[in-house]
């Protein structure tokens, strides 16, 4: 069928005048809300580090209930001394060769060596990780792998640059996230994929399930009752920053949380629709619609219960220690951690399954006014045989 060259026009206009205001909000967001001046980043100081602190290398392990071990120092002197170890540590595991942090203090005397474990040396393994995973991108990805490392590493910048710090500041916690999720979006997603129409549409779905996302996370945030208040870290960060509502950085986790997931389903439906698109150009805006949401319904169901698999992961200390309680099953899924994992299941979940149809019907509306791979070839495909619907 040949490309209608005015519907393509049209469309590149439509999208342009929805796409460029949301681009200019983002960046006008950017501007207005970049933290300016002295914020809190780095002003406290480093908690491991100090002439009292050194590396080392475990020697030996002694003790029976090995509350003891025998490290060789890396601070020049390479004198082995003995460092005490909390008995967690060592129900987790510590052998001889492995590289720690130690802590010298002489009030630790009267209980034993002054020298006191604070934590493991992990920066040769995960960078070991991190070029194992850079290559095997790279290698079955090649020039798209690259870009998508690219945009991963901009988007990241964009949360320890921008969003980290200007929630430090005391600024609009919400607007500060939707304005860094949208320019982590534009980002990655453009950087990855390319500007087209097709990854345009996948953008705006995502911009659509990001909206059903933040006005779920919102609702449930506040109806549930949920303070945020859920792990040390939480207690900790409140008193560090009295300024920063911890229910406003659960809405915003909530909020970051899905995005990935988000951006991945649009994405693949996106394409989904394209390549049906490319394998029958005749076929009707109606009926790619249809096979494209039997791919999406498959979609929905793995994503769901992955976030879930991911969450519980994540919160399996918490429903541990939580169900060691002789309480009802509804007391303990309403209980306030299991609570929060609970609703940013949930929320994501929702957004996720509202942004398909969404994207799915956006993407077929617009992928006849974008040539298929046959017609800029200049190659002729047949339209096969009309198969019978299945059902839907």
């Amino acid at each position: 069928m040949p490309l209608d060259h005015q519907e393509a026009r049209r469309a590149r206009r439509i999208l342009l005048a929805i796409t460029l205001p949301l681009l200019v909000a983002t960046l006008a967001g950017l501007v207005l809300l970049w933290p300016s001046g002295d914020t809190p980043v780095g002003s406290q100081p480093n908690p491991v580090d100090g002439p009292n602190f050194a590396d080392a290398t475990v020697v030996e392990v002694t003790g029976d209930a090995g509350e003891e071990i025998r490290a060789e120092l890396h601070d020049g002197s390479d004198d082995v001394v003995p460092v005490q170890v909390a008995p967690e540590i060592f129900a987790a595991g510590i052998d001889e060769g492995d590289r720690i942090r130690v802590f010298f203090t002489a009030s630790a005397m009267g209980s034993g060596s002054p020298y006191v474990f604070v934590d493991f040396v992990r920066g040769t393994p995960l960078i070991i990780l991190a070029v194992v995973y850079s290559l095997l991108v790279l290698a079955v990805a090649r020039v798209r792998g690259l870009m998508a490392i690219g945009g991963l590493l901009l988007s990241m910048a964009v949360v320890v640059v921008f969003l980290v710090p200007a929630l430090m500041t005391g600024g609009p916690p919400l607007l500060i996230t939707l304005v860094g999720a949208s320019a982590m979006m534009f980002v990655a997603v453009y950087l990855a994929h390319g500007i087209s129409i097709r990854t345009t549409t996948a953008l705006l779905g995502t911009f659509a399930g990001l909206a059903v996302t933040t006005a779920l996370a919102g609702w449930a945030t506040a109806a549930a009752e949920l303070s945020g208040v859920g792990s040390e870290t939480s207690i900790m960060l409140n008193a560090m920053l009295p300024g920063v509502g911890l229910r406003d950085l659960l809405l915003c986790g909530i909020v970051i949380a899905g995005l990935g997931a988000l951006n991945d389903v649009t994405i693949t439906q996106a394409s989904a629709v394209w390549e049906l698109h490319a394998a029958s150009p005749t076929a009707s805006r109606l009926r790619i619609f249809r096979r494209a949401m039997r791919i999406g319904r498959d979609h929905i169901a793995s994503t769901v219960y992955t976030l879930a698999f991911a969450y519980v992961g994540t919160a399996l200390p918490t429903l541990l220690i939580v169900m060691l309680y002789d309480r009802p099953l509804g007391s303990t899924l309403t209980a306030g951690e299991i609570a929060e994992e609970l609703v940013r299941t949930l929320v994501s979940s929702i957004g996720l399954v509202l942004a398909i149809p969404a994207t799915t019907a956006l993407a077929a509306a617009l992928v006849r006014t974008a040539p298929s791979r046959h017609v800029r070839t200049g190659q002729a495909r047949p339209e096969p045989p009309a198969q019978p619907e299945l059902p839907t």
